[in-house]
């Protein structure tokens, strides 16, 4: 097959061969289903490693891994407070909604990153028995523009969080990528935030298909293994899942790779800035958004999504090489006329 040049998703990507050998070296025999397995107790050690908890369970999917996390703090009548351009919100089928059964409340973000006085403004109500009440923030870190939420600005929010009583969650589906633009590492990510359960992210940094939930804190762990079996998360060949993440975990190769996607992602800024290209969005990780009108010509030859107008989403991955940005910018170029 022919190489296919794709910035619309991380998630394009093909697997990182040592994941490859990974999952090859780990199919084979028997052994223990339901993550009674050695990968899944390696796994499990690294990860808890990261975060400093022994609280770590494996997922299917990210939509999966956001639902324990977030099932796992909730009662009936309670919400989770999110950006309005959450994935959970605008990107997994209503699923939060109707599989836990709760209001999702969203606060505006014009850039993705939610505002500790916005989110004091949106739980107004707290105690107000008619009203439901807000009890875990949600943050997406890095957001779904790109953008990362600086140390500074997540400590401030969490105190925020914490003063209006709320847990918080991260959808770390680009962790790693936040991670590398912050020149940390995952656990000092969630602790930025006091986050008390972090969905950790590994499909769209070279996985073929694996997430983790990471409970920091142990109250909310109690309950996860039903959780996952209910959602139908817990998957019967477990080692497939946890293999990939000792792959990942071992010699930094999660930060090898959120590397290489950001560092692209930069090289792809700085040439469309070059050529004249408006871009509206900090590039801070694998994301770059910018303006190009009249792009069907190009999506016909490169796949990316139109995101709003003619502002584009371009993603860059574990993958992307140097070439693939300059082909792409080069045919830019002639579609500017330049």
């Amino acid at each position: 097959m022919r190489h296919v040049i794709s910035f619309g998703s991380d998630n394009h990507s093909g697997v990182h061969p040592a994941v490859m050998a990974a999952l090859s070296e780990a199919n084979s025999g028997h052994c223990g289903a339901y993550g009674d397995d050695p990968w899944t107790r390696t796994a499990q050690t690294l990860l808890g490693q990261q975060f400093g908890t022994e609280h770590v369970y494996f997922a299917a999917n990210g939509t999966g891994a956001n639902l324990i996390g977030l099932q796992s703090a909730l009662r009936p009548w309670e919400a989770v407070v999110c950006s309005d351009v959450a994935h959970i919100n605008v990107d997994e089928g209503g699923a939060p909604e109707r599989i836990l059964g709760s209001k999702l409340v969203t606060v505006s973000t014009p850039d993705g990153r939610i505002d500790p006085a916005a989110l004091a403004a949106t739980c107004d109500r707290l105690g107000d028995e008619h009203a439901v009440q807000p009890r875990i923030l949600s943050v997406t870190q890095s957001s779904e523009y790109g953008t990362a939420y600086s140390p500074e600005h997540a400590h401030a929010l969490a105190e925020q969080a914490r003063q209006l009583g709320l847990y918080i969650h991260i959808d770390g589906a680009r962790l790693a990528n936040a991670a590398v633009a912050l020149n940390c590492g995952l656990g000092d990510v969630a602790s930025m935030f006091d986050a008390d359960v972090i969905s950790v992210g590994g499909t769209k940094n070279g996985l073929m298909g694996a997430e983790a939930v990471v409970f920091r804190n142990p109250q909310l762990a109690g309950q996860a293994k039903w959780i996952r079996k209910a959602t139908t998360q817990l998957m019967s060949k477990h080692r497939y899942l946890a293999a990939q993440f000792v792959a990942i975990l071992t010699d930094d190769l999660w930060r090898e790779n959120a590397t290489n996607a950001n560092d692209m992602a930069q090289r792809l800024a700085a040439g469309l800035r070059e050529l004249g290209v408006q871009i509206t969005q900090p590039v801070e990780v694998n994301a770059v958004f910018a303006l190009l009108p009249d792009s069907q010509a190009l999506r016909d030859r490169f796949h990316f999504y139109v995101w709003n107008g003619d502002e584009v989403r371009l993603m860059c991955s574990w993958d992307t090489t140097a070439g693939d940005v300059d082909e792409f910018l080069a045919a830019v170029g002639e579609h500017r006329g330049g």
